[in-house]
Formats: C-alpha cells, sequence, structure tokens
C-alpha cells in the first residue's frame, strides 16, 4: 500500500524555522526519488525540492539557499529543513516521489497517490 505522512507543519513568524517530515512506504521509499510540493488555493501543486536515491538534490530558485532536503533510507523519511521563511511560503506541504508523483496505472484506471498534507502559515 503507497502511503505518505506528512508532519512538521505550523504557524511561524517571517524569518523563522520549521521542519517537515514524511514518512512514506517502504516499497515506495528504497526505489524512488522523494520530493517536497505545495499548494496554495487556486494554484496548481509544485515541487519545491527533489532528493534522489543517490542524494542529489534540486530546488525551486524561490527556495535555494533557504530551504534543505534530506532522506534517512534506514527510517523511510525524507524531510524538508525551512529557514528564512517568507509569508510566500504559505502553503500546504506535500511529500512524494520525484522527479513526479506517484502514479499508479492498470488497464482500467489511474491514480496519483497523495499524504494528507502539512500546513505551513508564515504570518507576523
Amino acid at each position: 500500500q503507497v502511503q505518505f505522512v506528512e508532519s512538521g507543519g505550523g504557524l511561524v513568524h517571517p524569518g523563522e524555522s520549521l521542519r517537515l517530515s514524511c514518512v512514506a512506504s517502504g516499497s515506495i521509499f528504497s526505489l524512488y526519488g522523494m520530493g517536497w510540493y505545495r499548494q496554495t488555493p487556486g494554484k496548481q501543486r509544485e515541487l519545491v525540492a527533489g532528493i534522489n536515491i543517490g542524494g542529489e538534490t534540486d530546488y525551486v530558485d524561490s527556495v535555494k539557499g533557504r530551504f534543505t532536503i534530506s532522506r534517512d533510507n534506514a527510517k523511510n523519511t525524507v524531510y524538508l529543513q525551512m529557514n528564512s521563511l517568507k509569508s510566500e511560503d504559505t502553503a500546504v506541504y506535500y511529500c512524494n516521489t520525484y522527479p513526479i508523483p506517484y502514479k499508479a496505472v492498470t488497464s482500467t484506471f489511474e491514480r496519483e497517490y497523495w499524504g494528507q498534507g502539512t500546513q505551513v502559515t508564515v504570518s507576523s
């Protein structure tokens, strides 16, 4: 069964930090790169940061130098350390496979799997 369980969000002031965690199904974690995505109302979900199985990382320009993605393969967990948070970082954050979200495809249906996400609110 494919599962992503995110945690660590909250309400912080601009300039503060948060660390997000996501536990993923072992069968997924061991085979795929992992990424953090975020979504705000009325906008498409965007990829924020990704880390492949070898540990190489990539970030969207808006978070470079502020966010750090890492993974603990022994715990099937991916982290997102977010520093110097800005109001525009406010969103629901999700983890999923990277570079594209996990999708199950059969002859009769296609389905993307997502967790419940964790809300990050940056406000003064």
